[in-house]
């Protein structure tokens, strides 16, 4: 007789797992490591937001799951003020323990079940795979509303049914943004087949080439939030990433049956975050210091990367470049290493990616300043 559950064994193997003897070896280096392969804050959390942590410390008694009512609508006048979404309110907006935490459990807080199908991009975050697959889920691929539409017809031949589709702009680890018209078209295809649209917007206001829009702009859904989600997360933007704070928005109806199984299963955010929340979404002064100093690192290393031979792909926003030397990303990873240079192989997020890596910018000036000299 075998215990656990069953669903677990069909997990892939946790992909960061292979990346430690590249590690150890980036460590080897005399001057140490410089470690770009996870996108993980290193900049000081903005000083608002620690001291309402702070104020926010003596808290005996249980949080709501539902969030503070100021929490939601400090997020709503965020959408509205910095995203120019308009649909929303306090309603149609949750807080959750982090945006990971949504991405890897929505499918099952859905109920979905081993009938129905996720599709996730072709490179894409791992943790929409997982999530999938913690439910029970096939999961398959597609970027377009054509390509969405392919799929549904064989998924449909099958038996099965197409339940929901990631939309990741700014793509993770790509930097690829979608347009509004693209958005657009993958909305109204969704509502025309009853497929819940679900977009990963961490890092929408981090763009550079050109500006991302969110799946809830009314030029993309019109007026009406129905059959559309929007994930976000305070981790990047406000360097917030060890207090697991991010929310998600859109559908009043799909809110209010998310919220219910979370309340059954005690998925709340602590009030102490919740308030350091609050002053994240109600100051927009950090958010754009942080993005000038994101700016500058992702010039230096531009610049050393072209500058050694690899070409750029996308790129066009977030926290990554997204970048190749025309040879197995494996091979780039451990090239890099042995120059005290960690990465992510593209590999991780589909095979698609086999032929790059994704670089973070999320590393100290002091570290990306010497990118240059250990590529040359």
């Amino acid at each position: 007789m075998s215990y656990g559950n069953p669903a677990a064994r069909t997990l892939p193997d946790f992909p960061w797992d292979r990346l430690v003897p590249f590690g150890d070896i980036a460590r080897s280096h005399p001057d140490g490591i410089i470690d770009l392969s996870i996108g993980t804050p290193v900049d000081p959390t903005p000083a608002i937001i620690q001291e309402a942590l702070a104020a926010a410390s003596n808290a005996p008694g249980y949080p709501t799951t539902v969030g503070l009512p100021e929490l939601r609508e400090a997020a709503r006048a965020w959408f509205e003020r910095c995203l120019g979404v308009t649909a929303l309110d306090i309603n149609s907006i949750i807080p959750s323990i982090g945006s990971k935490e949504i991405v890897a459990w929505l499918p099952t807080l859905l109920g979905l079940t081993a009938r129905d199908v996720v599709a996730i991009p072709a490179t894409a975050y791992p943790t929409y795979d997982v999530g999938a697959r913690i439910a029970g889920c096939a999961v398959l691929t597609a970027d377009s509303a054509a390509e969405l539409e392919a799929l549904r017809n064989k998924v449909e031949a099958s038996g099965r049914r197409l339940a929901m589709a990631w939309v990741n702009s700014p793509s993770n680890p790509t930097g690829r943004v979608l347009t509004s018209d693209e958005l657009r078209s993958i909305v109204e295809w969704g509502r025309a087949h009853h497929v819940l649209i679900v977009s990963d917007e961490c890092y929408l206001e981090l763009g550079w080439d050109v500006t991302p829009v969110s799946v809830l702009h009314p030029s993309v859904i019109g007026n009406s939030l129905e059959g559309v989600l929007a994930v976000h997360s305070l981790s990047k933007r406000s360097n917030l990433a060890g207090y697991r704070a991010g929310v998600v928005a859109g559908d009043p109806e799909l809110i209010a049956s998310i919220l219910e199984i979370r309340k059954h299963a005690g998925m709340i955010l602590s009030m102490p975050v919740q308030r350091a929340a609050i002053a994240a979404f109600n100051d927009d002064a950090h958010v754009m210091a942080q993005r000038e100093v994101y700016r500058a690192r992702r010039e230096t290393l531009k610049a050393a990367f072209t500058a050694a031979g690899f070409e750029i792909h996308f790129s066009h926003a977030g926290l990554y470049l997204w970048v190749s030397r025309g040879e197995n990303s494996w091979l780039t990873v451990d090239w890099l290493a042995q120059r005290g240079i960690l990465v992510a192989p593209g590999s991780f997020y589909g095979t698609a990616g086999d032929s790059f890596v994704r670089v973070a910018l999320t590393a100290t000036d002091e570290r990306i300043g010497q990118v240059a000299g250990r590529l040359s």
